[in-house]
């Protein structure tokens, strides 16, 4: 069996319970080493060949995992974060399903959920965000134009912006662009969730400067919204006056 495993967005005790097992009982493990804490690695039995995908082509990794599976192998596929999300996943799933291999994906903690945690913040405050816009700049790999940054920044919803880190400079000015205020709180959070997690709070207009002045290039989320700095409406969900299925609301005065 080849099973996708979330890895989490770093720390080594933030893999599912679920994936901690896989981990420890696989023959094989294929392991995003760019980005996955090599350190949950401690965790594999003594036997278990381990592979870093990072210096390997996708037809390399899908040999290892195809010719494992063949043999009758435990295979973890090891992503970072959940892998649904820029995971590159899909073209793995679908080489094996030509293959007619079963697998199965075990979800992950993703580091947009590791960010808030490092911020102490949440993401849909009532009257500030209901919605959350996760996406990146377009890189070496493109973004459809229909979800530019600029387009996306007219919600003004919640924003957390994966592999964008060395494009500040452009992704501030989108941001702006696309309705924004250049004062907008924002964030950095570098490494989410690792020993050396760093976050730095500023605002839109100043990202680029605040990551040259502290010397971040890459492995960093970017947060955006008035979320991180705002008054909000209270949750009607534990308002007194509030029924719910649970609890009856008191009567208005």
């Amino acid at each position: 069996m080849i099973t996708f495993v979330g890895a989490g967005p770093g720390a080594e005790d933030l893999i599912t319970v679920r994936g901690l097992k896989l981990l420890q009982t696989a023959d094989i493990i294929v392991y995003a080493g760019s980005l996955v804490n090599p350190e949950l690695l401690n965790n594999k039995k003594e036997n278990c060949i381990v592979y870093n995908s990072a210096e390997m082509t996708l037809e390399e990794v899908m040999d290892v995992m195809v010719n494992g599976d063949h043999e009758g192998k435990e295979i973890v596929r090891l992503h970072t974060g959940d892998p649904c999300l820029y995971g590159a996943i899909k073209e793995q799933m679908d080489w094996l399903m030509r293959e007619q291999i079963k697998y199965e994906v075990c979800p992950g903690v993703s580091s947009f959920c590791g960010a808030a945690a490092a911020l102490n913040a949440e993401y849909t405050l009532p009257g500030i965000s209901q919605s959350v816009i996760i996406t990146r700049m377009a890189g070496r790999t493109p973004v459809p134009e229909r979800e530019s940054i600029r387009s996306f920044a007219s919600h003004q919803a919640t924003m957390t912006i994966f592999l964008s880190t060395g494009m500040l400079l452009e992704l501030q000015k989108e941001l702006i662009a696309g309705g924004y205020s250049p004062d907008t709180p924002a964030a950095i959070v570098y490494k989410a969730t690792w020993p050396e997690e760093k976050v730095y709070h500023c605002t839109i207009d100043s990202l680029a400067r605040t990551a040259k002045e502290n010397d971040i290039k890459k492995i960093a989320l970017i947060v955006v919204g008035r979320v991180l700095n705002s008054e909000y409406q209270r949750s009607e969900l534990y308002h007194p006056d509030f029924t719910t299925e649970f609890r009856k609301g008191r009567k208005e005065p």
